[in-house]
């Protein structure tokens, strides 16, 4: 368990030895199981150690004596099996019976999907009182700061135990937590409840408990889950009947009343003041609010990625990055993606004027992202501005970027790739004093090597034809393919080179 400053109810104490005090029936017969086990184990160890202490200390002086001459018993031997083997079954027994007790899922009264995120939960009620409901909860932003600032003089009882959005269930209710991961192995733990199940990407386990007090009860990630591990904490809230049935009722209101229509179409400043809020509860942790980043994590202010074509900053948040150092954002919904989004694209040093619209974070669910930069004016994005079919291009401007698309597992030109190469052509061809810059993309499935030949192979094939349409070879520079993770249905994102001007 995290940090204890001060003793917490439902938490960690300081100097604690003992576990927590339990709050469910599991967690009592656990807490018996636990002393009942440990007294035989002591017992044992004394009889044993007292016997052979007193043998060594007793005849530690026996020179010349004349040693005892016996053979084996029978009766002896029989009561050194049949004693521990009863001993074994007295603590199996027990331990069986809560040991089936905990896999019984069956009859919950309410059903609660929990899915790890690096470095947060995410609740989804399934079914039950409160269906429907669903939400993200992450460590308080103020707690992470005082971690960093290394100074927990004034760390209050529930340091690093304080989150955004605490799971909330109703007293003497059977709750069935489901859980599974989003990217790596979590682990879902609340010791006051007596629950300790690993949730793990691709699975489905499940676990329960039935909470007989109210109260707060804490527990954290107990699966070694990457490098802010020890920022994943649970909060559980328990409440009566009455204040359950009254939260779940003001939450829906809620939830009507943040309904966001994804069709509708902002303004700049709007949604710039919407994506501060997303930012600050999701981003801000890892970026800093003054988006320099820390250490591994990138900068947001003046990044490549943040000023240059929109689709890319959205590939970045709907996929992740780096092999999920920076996890991928799906369960935010589109219009906090596009504020977030629009809101880096104008925020800091960064005046790109580019705004998203919701509605193009929802075409990009299903694979299609915008062609080139986003729109600078507070317009519904337009109908042709998916990602253009096989081989086109796509540029945001006469400068481009231009985006020429490949069959899977192929490096040939087709007429559509050859009409989008020649088309950059005509621009670099009037502005001779350009460089040119060829990036190629592939997936990150598959073999590293070869799709990192077959990257290269398809930007040569571009500058060739560059070349041919009269671009001269020394104005060409080729860039080292870059490796991303393409969504369902967007993997045409990984065959593809990119013409733009170099830096």
């Amino acid at each position: 368990m995290a940090y204890a400053a001060q003793d917490l109810p439902g938490g960690p104490a300081v100097n604690q030895l003992n576990l927590h005090p339990p709050v469910t029936r599991i967690a009592v017969e656990q807490h018996w199981l636990h002393w009942m086990m440990l007294i035989i184990c002591t017992v044992i160890f004394i009889a044993v150690f007292g016997v052979m202490f007193y043998s060594i200390w007793k005849h530690r002086k026996s020179q010349g004596a004349k040693a005892a001459n016996f053979h084996e018993s029978v009766k002896v031997e029989v009561a050194w099996t049949v004693a521990p083997f009863i001993i074994v079954i007295l603590m199996a027994l027990p331990a069986t019976k809560v040991l089936v007790a905990q896999k019984d899922t069956t009859n919950a009264d309410l059903t609660i999907k929990a899915t790890g995120y690096q470095w947060k939960w995410g609740y989804d009620y399934l079914s039950g009182e409160g269906e429907g409901l669903g939400f993200v909860s992450t460590l308080d932003n103020a707690q992470r700061q005082m971690s960093n600032s290394g100074d927990v003089s004034n760390a209050p009882s529930d340091y690093l135990l304080r989150v955004d959005n605490p799971l909330v269930v109703p007293v003497g209710k059977k709750v069935r937590i489901i859980t599974t991961a989003n990217d790596v192995i979590h682990s879902f733990m609340v010791p006051a409840f007596g629950i300790k199940q690993d949730a793990i990407p691709g699975f489905v386990r499940d676990t329960w408990f039935k909470a007989e007090k109210t109260g707060d009860y804490y527990g954290q990630c107990a699966e070694l889950c990457g490098k802010e591990h020890a920022y994943m904490p649970i909060h559980v809230k328990v409440l009566s009947a009455e204040a359950y049935s009254a939260w779940v009722a003001e939450e829906k209101k809620k939830l009507a009343a943040k309904a966001d229509d994804p069709n509708k179409v902002w303004v700049l400043a709007d949604l710039v003041a919407r994506g501060e809020k997303v930012y600050a509860a999701n981003c801000a942790a890892c970026h800093q609010a003054n988006g320099k980043g820390a250490g591994p994590i990138k900068p947001l202010d003046g990044s490549p990625v943040v000023l240059g074509p929109t689709a890319d900053m959205m590939h970045a948040v709907l996929e992740g990055r780096a092999n999920g150092a920076m996890p991928a954002w799906k369960q935010l919904s589109d219009t906090e993606l596009a504020a977030v989004v629009t809101f880096a694209k104008n925020h800091w040093s960064n005046q790109t004027g580019q705004l998203v619209q919701p509605a193009q974070f929802v075409a990009a669910r299903g694979g299609k992202f915008p062609e080139g930069g986003g729109s600078a004016a507070p317009a519904a994005p337009a109908a042709d501005s998916a990602v253009p079919a096989q081989g086109a291009a796509a540029a945001a401007s006469d400068a481009g970027p231009y985006q020429v698309f490949f069959e899977t597992g192929k490096s040939a030109l087709d007429d559509q790739a050859q009409a989008a190469v020649k088309k950059a052509a005509e621009y670099w061809k009037a502005h001779k004093d350009g460089k040119i810059a060829l990036s190629g993309f592939v997936d990150s499935t598959g073999n590293a090597d070869k799709n990192a030949e077959l990257a290269k192979e398809r930007a040569k094939a571009v500058a060739k034809l560059l070349e041919d349409s009269g671009i001269a070879g020394d104005r060409i520079e080729l860039r080292k393919p870059e490796t991303i993770t393409a969504a369902a249905g967007s993997d045409q994102q990984a065959r593809r080179v990119d013409i733009t001007a170099a830096k």
